[in-house]
């Protein structure tokens, strides 16, 4: 049987039922959204609170960040070396090294499409296709931001094309270089964890 809560020793839980997935019942079912409201607008998310229903008939206010989703390249040059970008990342208040990506132009844009755009509006570099290699959900808890993150080969040199407000550095990395920063905490995004490492067990 599935619960929520934790079980202790003698392996009881403190928790409520909530499905036998054993036998293929789903127990999103006994969850109902009774009311979402728009909080906040923003430029790239908005911020909704729902009101729900949940399993034992109380109600609960969650967060909801909206997310139109986004794209990431893990870019490989000629040489074996990923190309990576180094930008300053106002929610952490620092530099952080990530793989090219950047949100969707909206949310019909296909995610390859986008993934190819940002490799060269970031780096410069183009190519004539991608395959995906993985795609993860950032924020599970509140948000639903949904990344695609592609693998780009056959790399052609050209030139960058960055927004106004947009600044940063094109770096290119050994991907065990990358490996190790991952393992040293160095490197804590996750799409480009999730990227780098998919990557380094597929294809090295």
């Amino acid at each position: 049987m599935v619960y929520a809560g934790f079980a202790d020793s003698s392996g009881s839980t403190n928790g409520m039922k909530f499905a036998d997935l054993r036998k293929g019942a789903v127990f999103m079912e006994e969850y109902k959204r009774l009311k979402r409201e728009l909080i906040a607008k923003g430029a790239i998310i908005d911020y909704y609170q729902d009101t729900m229903q949940i399993p034992n008939g109380n109600t609960a206010k969650w967060d909801l960040i909206d997310h139109k989703g986004a794209a990431a390249v893990v870019a490989v040059k000629e040489d074996g070396k990923l190309l990576m970008v180094r930008q300053y990342r106002n929610a952490l208040e620092r530099e952080t090294l990530e793989i090219p990506a950047g949100g969707l132009n909206g949310r019909d844009e296909p995610t390859a499409v986008a993934a190819m755009r940002e490799l060269e509006e970031e780096t410069g570099y183009t190519c004539d296709r991608v395959e995906l290699l993985n795609s993860i959900y950032t924020t599970v808890a509140f948000c639903n931001e949904k990344i695609d993150i592609y693998l780009a080969r056959n790399l052609k040199p050209g030139k960058q094309h960055l927004d106004e407000d947009e600044y940063l550095n094109v770096e290119a990395y050994e991907p065990e270089e990358l490996k190790q920063m991952i393992f040293d905490c160095k490197i804590q995004d996750s799409k480009t964890i999730c990227g780098i490492l998919s990557y380094i067990a597929r294809f090295t």
